[in-house]
């Protein structure tokens, strides 16, 4: 099988390996987007002249064919074949002859490779955004239900002040809907069609990378050729920064339920579906799950750092070290997803016991309050703190419920102002729908029906 590049020699048997790696097992998932890509391509080719009609039916039923045998599992890469690219355009011209061969005018690898891998990943940040927002919405239902349902509040993990089970899923509810402007900036970044910008610098044809980027879909075109062979990297890095965010909220949050459901603090209980066993030990349950969230957020930070590692310091232009970008964005994307999934279920099947939780508060949690109490006597605060901190024995009995009621300032227990993060909730999913519908719509219109692209 030839490669797009073959001439008149072979590559070395151990060089090809070396070159090839798993990029040929890796672009199994971008199979689809390549074959939407290339569609529009040819039907951009048509439109200049460079395709008759036939020609362009002829294509376009050929790349549907192919996703069909793609969806059946009948498609295959080879390692000889090096990636998707070679292997549609190789199954296209067996099928085709000569029309198969005239698909790659005007296109190089690379900017086949980053349509591809902007499609794809455009289409996982739909699903991905989706689900982040059933995360978000369990952390807020959580939150509601247990507003006013007491819980120690920490500092340097020792108690500290009184909290409630509301103010603590409403501050992750908070942090992930901040942490979903960084992924729509990604979104929108990788948004833009690289198609036509060929090897970096353009062909002497006059492409209408125009029409290309409004049949994908894409809301705007790269400009300058030469910018979309350098964008190459830095865009997963920036899509992988968001969810990585993300990841690092869900990892402090697995910490806490890890923590918190320890039978010592019992605030909180894991449902057995959720935990694991020992081998030897018959009485463990184990939340494996909420640890290999915290151990994986730690790998999706590697991999976001790993592509910037490897485009750092290269030349402007296409290298091929921007090969190596591709698998620890496809890993960090898959890692993402499931850390989101896994949080969404932990948190919609968590049981809060708020007997345990109101045993936590010892006579000391309620300090810095009858310190406060102390001021609005008049006492300075300095002078209160000390006379607080002589006699703690006295603030034993008092009502947690009483004491969270009286912080009415926005933002604290007695006014957590729900109605604000449910109301940007209902925000992002207008803007992810939105963006969702108008992608979707494109790629149907150019391919005469849906296509998904994951």
């Amino acid at each position: 099988m030839a490669k797009l590049w073959q001439k008149d020699y072979d590559l070395n048997s151990v060089l090809e390996r070396f070159t090839v790696g798993r990029d040929y097992l890796l672009d199994t998932a971008l199979i689809p987007a390549d074959c939407v890509a290339g569609t529009a391509h040819a039907e951009m080719l048509a439109s200049i002249g460079i395709l008759t009609g036939k020609e362009l039916t002829d294509l376009k039923k050929g790349f549907l064919d192919l996703l069909d045998l793609h969806r059946s599992g009948s498609f295959r890469i080879e390692p000889s074949q090096e990636d998707c690219h070679t292997a549609i355009e190789s199954f296209l011209t067996d099928r085709l002859g000569e029309t198969g061969k005239k698909i790659h005018t005007g296109r190089s690898r690379n900017d086949q490779v980053i349509a591809a891998l902007r499609l794809y990943a455009r289409s996982f940040l739909h699903l991905y955004m989706t689900k982040l927002c059933v995360l978000i919405e369990m952390l807020l239902n959580t939150a509601e239900k247990y507003a006013s349902v007491p819980m120690p509040g920490r500092t340097h993990t020792q108690v500290a002040m009184p909290s409630s089970v509301g103010l603590w899923a409403a501050a992750f509810a908070e942090e992930c809907i901040d942490s979903f402007s960084l992924l729509l900036t990604g979104y929108d970044l990788n948004n833009q069609s690289p198609l036509g910008s060929a090897a970096g610098y353009g062909v002497p044809i006059d492409l209408d990378r125009e029409k290309v980027a409004a049949d994908l879909g894409f809301r705007k075109l790269q400009n300058n050729v030469l910018y979309v062979n350098n964008s190459l990297g830095k865009f997963e890095s920036i899509i992988l920064f968001g969810i990585e965010h993300i990841c690092l909220t869900s990892s402090k949050l697995a910490q806490d339920l890890i923590l918190f459901s320890l039978p010592e603090f019992g605030y909180f209980s894991l449902p057995d579906e959720l935990c694991s066993g020992s081998s030897i030990m018959p009485q463990k349950k184990n939340p494996d799950g909420l640890e290999l969230v915290r151990a994986r957020s730690a790998s999706v930070s590697a991999w976001t750092e790993q592509i910037k590692m490897i485009i750092r310091a290269l030349p402007s232009g296409y290298n091929r070290d921007f090969q190596e970008t591709k698998e620890p964005f496809l890993n960090g994307l898959e890692t993402g997803l499931g850390i989101v999934e896994v949080m969404t279920l932990v948190v919609e099947k968590l049981v809060v016991k708020p007997d345990n939780l109101r045993k936590g508060f010892t006579p000391d949690i309620f300090a810095t309050d009858a310190a406060i109490e102390q001021v609005l006597r008049g006492m300075s605060f300095r002078d209160a703190y000390r006379e607080v901190g002589l006699h703690l024995a006295e603030l034993k009995g008092r009502d947690p419920e009483d004491v969270l009621k009286k912080r009415t300032s926005s933002g604290t227990t007695g006014k957590l102002n729900l109605h604000l993060p449910r109301k940007a909730l209902c925000e992002i999913r207008r803007t992810v729908g939105t963006r969702q519908e108008e992608a979707e719509k494109a790629v149907e219109k150019l391919m005469g029906m849906p296509v998904s692209l994951l």
